[in-house]
């Protein structure tokens, strides 16, 4: 088991960012965003600078957090999808290099003008996803789809029905305890509920290979657009994140739980006389702090020792 998390909400340097890490004990980031670039569009100086703080530190990048086939790609438009190709083909042999072997996938945004989940589409959807799944797999990588604002986070029938269509071995399951919160369950006819995390998590657990843990407090709106969510510590929210948590370490997971707090412009309002770069930092850290309580109490319920690698 181990801790690791999308430390660019720590800082947007990679040196803070292994800082923030090394500041919890921790060995690993899912890394995301260094200085506003990822692994497949920063150059090729940046990417060996990159290598050289990461040997330096003895830190290790864990995954791959891209941006591939997600809320901001229309499965309709073939340039986005060319887009997210592109993305992935600069990035394999720098994950080859780093020895990063999963990526944080998706599968395409929510269209507001049509139905979302119709035959038609649904083919569309499943047939780019596939293609980004077989390139992962000629390359040793799993694509681990996050439930986020795209097809899969529809609900968990989504989720499973985009599983049995891409039907391959590594295609696996990146679950986010707080992206239920504010999304809503599409399911049955509208007006739909905001999802249920519990629910969400207990029909897909089989198939899940590492957890981003976020958590948040939101309300449906009456004409069914996105609700804004508040974030919170993880537990404190309506992401049943002690209870997903608990039945993880019960059932034997022993995979990694990664931060993805979101919390740092929630506090900078509370208290806008600290200055933003320093409320990321602290607000980072000590989510991660909280946690791995929250995780050690859960471990102990089920009788195992919390040993962290």
């Amino acid at each position: 088991m181990f801790l690791t998390g999308f430390a660019d909400e720590a800082g947007d340097s990679l040196n803070l960012q292994i800082k923030a890490t090394q500041e919890l004990g921790w060995h690993f980031i899912e890394t995301r965003y260094i200085n506003g670039k990822n692994l497949g569009n920063m150059s090729d100086a940046e990417f060996d600078d990159v290598c050289c703080q990461l040997e330096a530190s003895k830190v290790t990048f864990n995954c791959y957090g891209s941006g591939i086939a997600n809320w901001a790609c229309h499965p309709r438009k073939d340039e986005d999808f060319e887009k997210s190709m592109t993305e992935l083909t600069n990035a394999l042999p720098r994950m080859k290099k780093l020895g990063i072997t999963m990526l944080r996938g998706m599968s395409f945004l929510v269209p507001t003008d049509e139905q979302p989940d119709s035959p038609e589409l649904e083919k569309i959807i499943f047939d780019k996803v596939r293609k980004l799944v077989e390139v992962c797999a000629d390359n040793g990588i799993i694509y681990g789809h996050e439930n986020c604002m795209n097809y899969g986070g529809l609900s968990h029938l989504h989720t499973l029905k985009l599983l049995e269509a891409v039907k391959m071995d590594n295609f696996k399951l990146i679950f986010d305890t707080g992206n239920p919160t504010f999304n809503y369950r599409h399911i049955g006819n509208k007006p739909y509920t905001l999802q249920s995390a519990w629910e969400f998590y207990k029909n897909v657990r089989e198939f899940i290979v590492y957890v981003h843990i976020k958590d948040g407090l939101a309300l449906p709106n009456e004409d069914g657009s996105r609700p804004q969510n508040t974030y919170t510590y993880a537990g404190d929210g309506m992401g049943d994140v002690r209870a997903i948590v608990r039945d993880l370490c019960a059932t034997g997971y022993d995979g990694g739980f990664s931060m993805e707090p979101h919390v740092a412009a929630v506090f900078h309002d509370m208290d806008n006389s600290k200055c933003i770069d320093d409320v990321r930092y602290s607000s980072y850290v000590e989510y991660g702090r909280r946690f791995e309580k929250l995780l050690a109490e859960a471990m102990a319920d089920a009788g195992r020792d919390l040993i962290l690698s």
